[in-house]
């Protein structure tokens, strides 16, 4: 097997003959780990071999190499991409060299030798230091190590003996050598095989990883996909940051395999999932689309259950630029599985499960045959508006926003419609405040009911809170727009709610919302 000297991993780096391809995980060793890595190189223990993939042609898309920018390689010189042992060339690299600085915010630590300890110590010799944990009269800096200038410069006051020491020291880091193995191909549709078969050993890479690379090619990146999706979801207004990838595999696998599972992807080859990728990129456009338009949807975190996204996804999944046309009645049968996914927790446990049952009932919806979609059990009783709490980010407050979206909700001060899209995109507490305020609650007695009831919420942003006060409802109508009847008519309010009488209300108002849901499960 051939081997590469600490000198000969620096040089190649720097001509730019070693490279990281677009599809392996970044660096992710803490400097404590690269520490360890040094001091085993030091004292010869044994590690696995290094594989490179060789080729006369340079990639498009390429990683750094951990914090460094790698100049363009040579012309007409092979270039050799690393598959296996990104982590312990990056690692022996940023040790020794000095030719780049390493860039501040990279959270890299330089490397130091403490050459107090005793040569034999089976303690780690080797530490990754901080500029202030660094003490001069016993850590020596690896990357002078290889650099003639610095290396004279800091060894010149050393003693005979120090002196000796730091020249073994270096003597062995000269020696030593790591082992790698080449393989030559100009067939790039091998490279992501033999990388994603590698990885399946060891430590493995995560799903969008494994996906990157079993999909890869010259003109598709899994990753970039994904981040193209988004910054077109963006374009149009909605919130995509926080779509998860694993969120994205999942509605991939669900489209592709009909299987939610990530992993089931790799069931196709690379070339499958790229031919059939735009059917996936249709299939979340046009689920996302719906959702907007149906659900008043603006961000993905607004859902209940964002793996509702999965399923759904598969219903619009097309190939082209085509588009799914939606019938009144297929839209009815959508709409209806959303509400009773959301009011009867489905994706709270046996996920895959119901998942599956979901695909499989979307794909007959889709189809034209007969579908079980949204045929499970479902029901909305008062005590679900009257027992949760609001809590802006769990899942029955998420389903109560939603539900009050549906209903075109007015100011309480304006008497306008509510800007949905601006209330719904910015999302949090100060657009939800109680209808009968907590200042007032607090001085009553006899309070049956939690006073952070869904039943006792509406869209009421601070200000008009705010503009309100904290004071009986009886007292704040008067600041109410002269729609107040209109107003309390779009939030699911009843009259009672100016009589004062907490319990009243929120038990009436807790009926009015269970009939609403209960009309959209039916």
């Amino acid at each position: 097997m051939d081997s590469l000297t600490v000198r000969e991993i620096i040089e190649q780096a720097e001509s730019g003959q070693i490279r990281i391809p677009a599809f392996q995980r970044g660096f992710v060793w803490e400097p404590e780990r690269v520490a360890q890595f040094i001091d085993s190189l030091y004292k010869g223990y044994p590690f696995g071999a290094l594989l490179f993939w060789r080729t006369n042609e340079k990639l498009k898309v390429e990683r750094q190499l951990g914090p460094f920018k790698l100049p363009d390689p040579k012309a007409d010189f092979p270039i050799d991409y690393v598959l296996d042992g990104q982590q312990r060339i990056t690692s022996a690299y940023a040790a020794f060299q000095s030719a780049i600085a390493i860039p501040k915010d990279s959270g890299w630590k330089e490397l130091y030798f403490d050459h107090s300890m005793a040569s034999e110590v089976q303690e780690p010799q080797f530490f990754a230091l901080s500029t202030d944990e660094v003490d001069p009269a016993k850590h020596f800096p690896l990357s002078a190590l290889f650099d003639t200038v610095a290396y004279r410069k800091a060894t010149k006051e050393f003693d005979d003996n120090l002196a000796e020491k730091i020249d073994a020291m270096q003597a062995r880091f000269k020696e030593s050598r790591l082992p790698f193995q080449t393989f030559r191909t100009e067939n790039k549709s091998t490279v992501a095989v033999i990388f994603e078969r590698i990885n399946r050993q060891g430590v493995p890479l995560d799903t969008l990883q494994l996906l990157s690379a079993w999909t890869w090619s010259e003109d598709f990146q899994l990753q970039a996909q994904f981040e193209d999706l988004i910054e077109e979801l963006e374009s149009k207004g909605f919130h995509a940051s926080l779509l998860d990838e694993n969120l994205l595999l999942r509605c991939a696998a669900a489209i592709l395999v009909a299987d939610p599972r990530p992993e089931a992807i790799v069931t196709l080859t690379g070339e499958q999932i790229r031919a059939r990728f735009d059917e996936v990129i249709n299939g979340l456009l046009g689920a996302l689309d719906f959702l907007q338009m149906n659900f008043n949807l603006r961000r993905i975190d607004n859902l209940p259950y964002q793996t509702i996204l999965v399923p759904l996804s598969v219903f619009f999944a097309t190939t082209g630029n085509k588009q799914i046309v939606v019938s009144q009645a297929q839209k009815n049968t959508l709409t209806r599985w959303f509400w009773r996914v959301c009011f009867s927790r489905r994706y709270s446990s046996g996920v895959i499960r119901h998942l599956e049952e979901d695909i499989k009932g979307m794909l007959q919806l889709k189809g034209g045959q007969a579908s079980n979609l949204g045929n499970f059990s479902a029901n909305v009783e008062k005590e679900f508006f009257l027992s949760n709490e609001f809590g802006i980010r769990n899942v029955n407050t998420k389903t109560l926003v939603m539900l009050l979206a549906k209903n075109a909700p007015l100011s309480f001060v304006s008497g306008t419609p509510v800007d949905l899209n601006a209330k719904l995109k910015e999302y949090n507490n100060t657009e939800f405040h109680h209808l009968m305020p907590r200042a007032y609650l607090k001085t009553q007695s006899n309070i049956a009911h939690p006073i952070s009831a869904l039943a006792n919420y509406a869209f009421l942003s601070r200000s008009e809170n705010k503009n309100l006060g904290g004071s009986a409802p009886s007292q704040y109508k008067s600041k109410m727009a002269a729609n107040d009847a209109e107003i309390l008519t779009s939030a699911f309010v009843p009259p009672s709610l100016f009589a004062d009488q907490y319990n009243e209300f929120v038990t009436a108002r807790a009926e009015l919302l269970a009939d609403f849901a209960q009309a959209l499960i039916a």
